[in-house]
């Protein structure tokens, strides 16, 4: 059973040894402990104080690429060195590495496929009062909209088994915690939440210039999300809607024609003929994207049992590398460096 805790990181060199430091290296249940470090476009030696503190697998971008995308980088990697269970926490220290165990427990006792960290938002401290408000209703709207029970659903401290891993997929170039969780509620996987530790604040979130941006980007991942894997519904029941309207209009000039007074409310017949065709083109669209998306459900699937036959072979592969080797193929926007620390 071997565990890889995967960080990615852009310019932590001030805090990336402490997290290191910090990840336990024996675990049970556990047979072997990694660290892998992915370094997105760094400028202040992040990936040479990774391997001073002893991270086993550093992967460099060459550019950054994003939070999402180094995520999906580093779940790539994590697979081609044969990671039964993977742990992603961030670079800045924010997350206490002595939750991991707890972290993992529901991945080993065979009863969660994702686990989530929680650390109560709705009452941290280091939370201000309208971010507290602002974490619990983002955390209810995923969980609705996800079909999953999440209390924390931006946390970054989570774990994945490695069939839950081989399917994720992250389309947002922005971030992956709300669009990986709506993801599982639709692939039918089993989340869970524990409570974590956390550490204090040594800086502030530098995914999102302002709370406002934040609070735009995560809404349109959300809801991009929610459409990619459930566009029947939400256009099946816009088109309803809109129909449903323009029914109330054409009743009433049919009320009117028969008491002989229809000739004043032809606009009524207008306006409720034109709601109409504009919710008939919707129930199209919903069909046409439901379509769309059971193509997309068979191509994932598709892309699933490649990676299954590729992960594997790289995990066969991975006890033969040499430090300094190549960790797997790794994608040509970067560079992997797989050196074992003593």
């Amino acid at each position: 059973m071997k565990l890889i805790v995967q960080i990615p990181c852009h310019n932590e060199a001030a805090t990336l040894s402490a997290v290191v430091a910090g990840i336990p290296r024996t675990i049970a249940g556990v047979d072997r402990v990694e660290v892998l470090v992915i370094d997105d476009g760094s400028t202040d030696g992040t990936a040479e104080i990774a391997r001073a503190a002893g991270a086993d697998h550093v992967v460099q971008n060459v550019g950054r690429l994003g939070l999402a995308r180094s995520f999906r980088r580093g779940l790539d990697t994590a697979l081609r060195l044969g990671a039964d269970i993977i742990v992603n926490t961030d670079g800045d220290h924010q997350y206490d590495g002595a939750s991991i165990p707890a972290l993992i427990r529901p991945i080993l006792d065979r009863s969660a496929d994702v686990v989530v960290g929680d650390r109560n938002p709705g009452d941290a401290a280091a939370f201000s009062p309208m971010k507290r408000r602002l974490q619990r209703m983002g955390s209810a709207v995923v969980s609705t909209l996800s079909g999953l029970k999440i209390g924390d659903a931006v946390s970054g401290f989570r774990a994945y088994s490695r069939e839950a891993a081989m399917g994720t997929i992250v389309h947002s170039p922005f971030s992956y915690t709300t669009e990986t969780l709506v993801q599982a509620g639709h692939r039918g996987l089993v989340v869970a939440s524990v409570p974590i530790r956390t550490n204090a604040v040594t800086r502030p979130s530098r995914l999102a210039r302002s709370m406002t941006v934040f609070l735009r980007k995560q809404a349109i991942t959300i809801l991009r999300s929610y459409l990619l894997y459930r566009p029947l519904r939400v256009f099946g029941t816009l088109g309803l809607v809109v129909s449903a309207i323009g029914a109330i209009p054409i009743a009433r000039f049919l009320f009117f024609w028969a008491t002989g007074d229809g000739d004043g409310h032809v606009q009524s017949l207008v306006l409720g003929s034109t709601l109409i065709m504009l919710g008939y083109g919707t129930l199209l669209i919903a069909l046409l994207s439901d379509t769309v998306a059971t193509n997309r459900r068979l191509l994932e699937a598709t892309l699933e049992r490649i990676r299954h036959v590729e992960y594997a072979l790289s995990a066969r592969d991975a006890p033969a590398a040499t430090p300094s080797a190549d960790a797997g193929d790794a994608p040509p926007a970067g560079r992997a460096d797989a050196s074992h620390a003593a």
